[in-house]
């Protein structure tokens, strides 16, 4: 059963614009293993305005409730690289309280602009 689903889009540019004007807000919105390739690299901004996007979303999908901590969320890629959210902390509970077992997301940048949806599912 669909508990929620949520989409958001990030302007790409002015997302980059906010790191530069605001250096520490990578490591307010991101983990460390976000923020990095798997090549050990860092992560281009239209694949963290994605991410970014998809936290926009999952917080939708749960109804948009104040207090959930963006790293509490965190976007994974499986060795297909097919995106995976990971929750813990204020998301995992959230998500318990509305019986959340499964999530499902989908991410996408393209001309400017970065886009991601969540589904949660019970």
């Amino acid at each position: 059963m669909i508990v929620g689903v949520g989409i958001d889009v990030a302007e790409i540019d002015r997302f980059a614009r906010s790191l530069e004007r605001t250096p520490e807000l990578a490591r307010r919105l991101f983990v460390e293993a976000e923020l990095l390739l798997p090549s050990g690299e860092r992560r281009g901004v239209a694949s963290l305005a994605a991410r970014f996007a998809a936290k926009e979303a999952l917080a939708k999908a749960l109804g948009a409730p104040g207090g959930l901590r963006w790293t509490d969320a965190e976007v994974i890629q499986t060795e297909s690289g097919q995106p995976r959210l990971a929750v813990r902390g204020t998301v995992a509970a959230r998500a318990a309280v509305l019986g959340v077992t499964c999530w499902h997301v989908s991410l996408s940048h393209d001309a400017g602009v970065a886009s991601a949806v969540v589904i949660a599912e019970a």
